[in-house]
């Protein structure tokens, strides 16, 4: 009886720990109280936030320039100490974490530095010998974001566009479990924003986790699985997009219909929308050229929140 008690013990203590062990997995990014203030100055740039991001999730800090979004990245990469508060990367605190735990991070800045009198391909292979883990065919990579013809060219003669996207690549070359993105569509036309989108949502897929800093709300809302808006160093709202515009945006419908020579626009409430004759009868009975729920842009939400402008 005693042994057979001993083992159910066992098992109950091994069935805690896995669940423990499970809830601290979840969490890629767990920050308490964390603020920080710059040398020389008087207030703090980041005021006493806390958040958590979890593992394969991409998180969205959105906000104005100099809302203190940089410097939330930088603290959370080790390129900034002396903070204040808790920042655990990956269940280890980031002041104490070591060299080698940077295998696991990739950043992809707004503003790329490269070796520019390199070619694309020898900044690679450059930066790829600086990691001991496995990596990504330079190849396939530059194949995918429309670089290889141009493999060959020194850096110094890139577009901004084209350095963006290297810069990019270059993050993900050696398959970080942890990304932070600051801007990474930035002077990238629609197709080639396209792209980086797409293999965004697809290194989420295979178990990235995607810190993403951003002004620009239509990234964060094709992209991000829940936002933060951050403004004056604080976070007033953490959720997700889809939550936020149907919270904030206006419940009511926009039908613009042909009616004779000109076009109508009327607005109907969505409640009893399904027995609602007037715009049934429009719907029978009229051309309709367009029809719109109303909801809220991020945009529209941060100004409500904030009472600030992204700019």
């Amino acid at each position: 009886m005693k042994e057979k008690k001993l083992e159910a013990e066992h098992s109950s203590f091994r069935f805690v720990l896995a669940l423990s062990s499970h809830s601290i997995q979840l969490n890629m990014i767990k920050v308490r109280n964390l603020s920080y203030t710059y040398a020389g100055q008087s207030s703090p740039t980041i005021r006493d936030i806390s958040f958590q991001v979890d593992n394969a999730e991409i998180f969205g800090f959105l906000g104005p320039s100099g809302a203190g979004k940089s410097t939330t990245q930088k603290i959370l990469t080790g390129v900034l100490k002396n903070y204040e508060g808790s920042v655990v990367l990956k269940g280890e605190e980031i002041s104490k974490i070591s060299k080698h735990f940077y295998n696991n991070i990739g950043v992809a800045f707004e503003f790329p530095n490269f070796y520019l009198k390199f070619t694309a391909i020898e900044n690679l292979q450059l930066f790829a010998s600086f990691y001991n883990c496995e990596k990504y065919d330079a190849e396939m990579l530059l194949k995918k974001v429309g670089l290889w013809d141009d493999r060959n060219l020194k850096v110094e003669a890139y577009s901004k566009g084209m350095r963006m996207r290297l810069n990019f690549i270059r993050a993900v070359l050696h398959q970080p479990k942890l990304l932070f993105l600051d801007e990474p569509t930035s002077g990238l036309d629609p197709t080639n924003a396209r792209i980086l989108k797409d293999f965004i949502l697809e290194l989420r897929e295979k178990g990235t986790t995607i810190f993403l800093t951003t002004h620009n709300m239509t990234d964060a809302d094709e992209l991000c699985d829940r936002i933060a808006f951050m403004v004056e160093g604080q976070l007033p709202l953490i959720d997700e997009p889809e939550n936020l515009k149907l919270k904030y945006g206006k419940k009511t419908l926009k039908v613009k219909y042909q009616s004779g020579e000109s076009s109508v626009l009327e607005e109907f409430d969505l409640k009893g929308l399904g027995t609602n004759n007037e715009f049934l009868k429009i719907l029978d009975e009229k051309e309709i050229e367009t029809i719109h729920t109303q909801e809220a842009t991020l945009e529209d939400i941060f100004i409500k929140i904030t009472g600030k402008k992204l700019v």
